[in-house]
């Protein structure tokens, strides 16, 4: 399909905006209601589209109870705290974030279910924690379990020996890397 746009859309490409956009809304057009599928057994996308029953009511607006504050980011994605701005993220603009004082003078940032960071007051500077959108392992998670612990064998004299493990390949390949060692 993206092919299909670039192709249909911008070889060669429009004089302006407007007449770009016009070139846009004719593929549309034509792919969502001539053009048959194959994925949809040789039918358009209009034919089997079915609209909803529910109706979209958005996301609702946040609301932080277990903080100080709550501050609605300003357009240029700054906070005003204590007549200071600090500069958060353009993305946020327009959003409520919660904010909570966790020391003097540094303020723990959260927006919806997320912290995403520390403001000093003092640097007028926010320090963001690890990407909250990213992997988690839970603390039950089988991922955190110990498959193997590898050491080296030490002898009665205390000379190194071969490698203790219970994985077969593990045991080979260090006992071999050993006696390379000690060659």
């Amino acid at each position: 399909m993206h092919l299909t746009l670039k192709q249909e859309t911008t070889r060669p490409a429009a004089a302006n905006i407007l007449q770009q956009q016009a070139k846009f809304d004719a593929f549309l057009e034509e792919f969502n209601n001539e053009r048959p599928h194959e994925a949809l057994a040789m039918k358009s996308p209009a034919d089997v589209y079915i609209a909803s029953r529910r109706l979209y009511q958005g996301i609702p607006e946040p609301h932080y109870p277990f903080h100080d504050k709550t501050i609605v980011v300003t357009s240029c994605g700054r906070l005003c705290l204590h007549r200071k701005k600090i500069n958060l993220s353009t993305s946020l603009a327009g959003h409520a974030v919660g904010i909570k004082e966790v020391d003097n003078g540094i303020w723990l940032v959260s927006f919806m279910d997320y912290d995403l960071g520390y403001i000093d007051l003092e640097e007028k500077t926010l320090q963001p924690l690890d990407n909250p959108f990213g992997a988690k392992v839970l603390p039950m998670s089988q991922e955190q379990s110990v498959t193997h612990v590898s050491a080296p064998d030490m002898s009665l004299d205390g000379r190194r020996g071969r490698t203790r493990t219970c994985d077969p390949l593990l045991r080979s390949c260090s006992n071999a890397l050993i006696s390379v060692a000690q060659g």
